[in-house]
């Protein structure tokens, strides 16, 4: 009788059988992770909307409040975006401090990065309509210019 001699190390089926059952559940999980990384983008543009929003609404205030310049036939909205971030003279404080509504502008997340953070958004001015914005004198709200649906179908540009 021969000695039965015990070889360590796996199999060529092994091998395979290991790396068909690797792929199956790479080929399960990319489409969870691409959807979880869409639904990331997708919070970032809720906040973003929400912060730029509230800081037009506040340039408003500002504005009727008689603390921002404006000429009479004016609208009272900020005529660009980045005036948000970049402030504008406070008329009611005697040394002229500047109010500041943003930190920093947010750039749109479904955005190419080759734009600056102002070209990410589209502007709507106070006197278009929802229907079909355009740009104007003054910012009365943004939206984005991905043409795009959201996870919820709703296309990115009515968010």
């Amino acid at each position: 009788m021969m000695p039965t001699v015990r070889r360590n190390g796996f199999t060529l089926i092994e091998i395979m059988v290991a790396l068909a059952i690797l792929g199956i559940i790479a080929a399960i999980a990319l489409p969870m992770v691409q959807i979880n990384a869409q639904r990331a983008r997708e919070a970032e543009l809720r906040q973003a909307l929400r912060d730029i929003r509230g800081a037009i609404d506040a340039y408003k205030q500002a504005s009727d409040e008689g603390r921002i310049a404006k000429p009479a036939d004016a609208s009272g909205y900020p005529p660009k975006l980045d005036e948000l971030a970049k402030g504008v003279e406070d008329q009611k404080s005697p040394s002229k401090q500047k109010i500041y509504f943003l930190r920093r502008l947010p750039r749109d997340p479904m955005a190419p990065d080759s734009l600056g953070n102002a070209e990410t958004w589209g502007e709507r001015s106070y006197k278009s309509t929802p229907e079909e914005p355009k740009p104007g004198d003054d910012v009365y709200d943004v939206f984005s210019r991905s043409p795009k649906k959201g996870l919820n179908g709703i296309p990115y540009r009515e968010w």
